[in-house]
Order: C-alpha cells, then structure tokens, then sequence
C-alpha cells in the first residue's frame, strides 16, 4: 500500500516537472522532482510543526523569552538550515569525486548530483518564500532565489560537477546557527561562544572564501571556455548569480567579525579561568 502510494505520488511529481523540464531543457529534473517536493515539505513540516513543537520543551526558558511571533521563526528556522547544513554536507562529500563528472566538468552527469540538488533546490526554495514571506533581510531573498535557480539549472545536465563543491559551503552554517543559539541561551561572551566563534570564522573564511573564490575561478574559466556552446542567458545568470554569492560571502564574513568582536569587547583570558562565563554587557 505505501509503496503504491510512493509510486503514485512519484509519477505525479514527474507529470508536474515534464513541462517545466521541456521548456528550460532541464532533462534531468523530471526524475528527481519528487525528492525536491519532498524535501520542500520536509523543512515546511520541520519549520511548522516540529520546531514549534519541541523548542518548548527543550529550551522552555530560552523560548519563552523570544519575542513576538519573528523572534520564534528566527529560531525555527535557524534549526531547519542547521538540519539542512548537516545534509548538504554530507550528500556534498559523497558526490565529490566521480569520473563521469571530472572528466566532462560542463555537461557530466551522475545520478547523486540529481540526489543532491533535488534536495538543495527543495531547501533554497523553502529559504526563498521564508525570507519573503517573513521579510527581514533582502540579503536572504536574494541568496534563496539565485540559489534555487541556479542550482536548478544543473539538471540540464549543466556544470554538476561544481554543486557538490559550492554546496561544502554549508560547512560553515551549523557553527552559525550555534553562535546564534547560545546568544540565546544566555551564554553571549561566554567561552563557548568564543571556541565557536573561533571555529565558525575559520571554517566560513576556508570554505567560502578561500576554497570558495578558488573554485570560482575554475567555474569562470569553464564557463568561458564553452561560452560558444551554451545560451547567453545561462551564461550571463550563472556569472552574475556566483559573482553576487561571493559578494554576500565576503559581506557577511565582514559582519560576523564585527559581531564578534561586540561579544568579545573585553578581555577574554578571564573567562578561562572563572568558574561560570560572564555575559559581557
């Protein structure tokens, strides 16, 4: 019974992405538009239910001092992109090294790349109607939007061979939202938040900025060398989207130094030695 269920609901998946994937020639997306739509409804549900659920029980004091209904979301949807970076994570790695796609960095393809975009695609899309629907910061709208296109646009088959490498970039998130998480808690200052804010500033900087701006280089240089091959609308929109990417990488590594260095105004070899961490005011 569920698994004609799952069947159903996988062929009607199908019958809903053939058109999209023949006007934009998306020749993969068809079989992997089921696990994006499942993806998009397992953070929904995540973000909806679960979170709302079980955040009072596990951090009831925490919780109840968020305020109003933005502040709860916040911390909703810092545990669904903390969930997320632990996925992409791992389906990033698992990707990384197959023949079909270091052989042809432009046009291969592997079924895990489907795998791994269909789920990235699900959750840059939930980011996407979030940030808009709940409006805070056009940084994020920005950053869910060009994600869900861009990343879309792999199941042509086209540069699969760089998602999996970009997608490492969630590497760095689970110590953000940490950071996010003891603030809190009522741990600002603390040394937690600092042996995180250490780890969180090296790995964001090595991921997104030195192993990001590096493969970068690499995706402009494929880009040019098949600029005769591809429409000059992909070519233009793939340019623009990673350029405006590692400009949102390089603002926010801007911003989180700042934060930081708020948190850590005073003297910190204190901390190491007194008994409890101090809030620093």
């Amino acid at each position: 019974m569920a698994n004609d269920l799952l069947r159903q609901s996988d062929a009607f998946f199908r019958s809903l992405a053939q058109p999209i994937a023949d006007q934009f020639g998306l020749k993969h997306l068809p079989d992997h538009f089921s696990t994006l739509a499942y993806t998009a409804f397992f953070y929904t549900f995540l973000h909806i239910v679960v979170a709302p659920t079980l955040s009072p029980i596990v951090a009831p004091v925490s919780y109840a001092k968020l305020k109003g209904r933005r502040g709860r979301n916040n911390w909703h949807i810092h545990l669904v992109s903390f969930v997320n970076a632990i996925l992409l994570s791992y389906l990033s790695f698992i990707s990384l090294h197959h023949p079909e796609l270091e052989e042809d960095k432009t046009f291969g393809w592997h079924e895990s790349i489907g795998v791994l975009d269909a789920v990235a695609v699900g959750y840059f899309f939930w980011e996407f109607v979030d940030a808009v629907w709940n409006y805070t910061d056009f940084g994020f709208v920005l950053h869910g939007l060009i994600c869900t296109i861009l990343y879309t646009m792999t199941f042509r088959p086209f540069l699969g061979y760089y998602s999996p490498r970009f997608l490492l970039w969630e590497l760095s998130t689970p110590f953000l939202n940490i950071h996010w998480l003891l603030d809190k808690l009522d741990l600002t200052g603390s040394i937690y938040q600092y042996v995180n804010g250490i780890l969180l500033l090296g790995v964001f900087f090595g991921v997104r900025l030195v192993y990001g701006i590096w493969m970068s280089s690499e995706f402009f240089v494929t880009l040019f060398n098949v600029r005769n091959e591809i429409n000059t609308f992909y070519l233009v929109a793939l340019a623009i989207g990673n350029t405006v990417l590692n400009g949102l990488n390089i603002f926010w590594f801007y911003k989180m130094i700042a934060t930081l260095r708020k948190r850590f105004e005073v003297d910190v070899a204190p901390k190491l030695t007194d008994a409890e961490p101090k809030k620093v005011q």
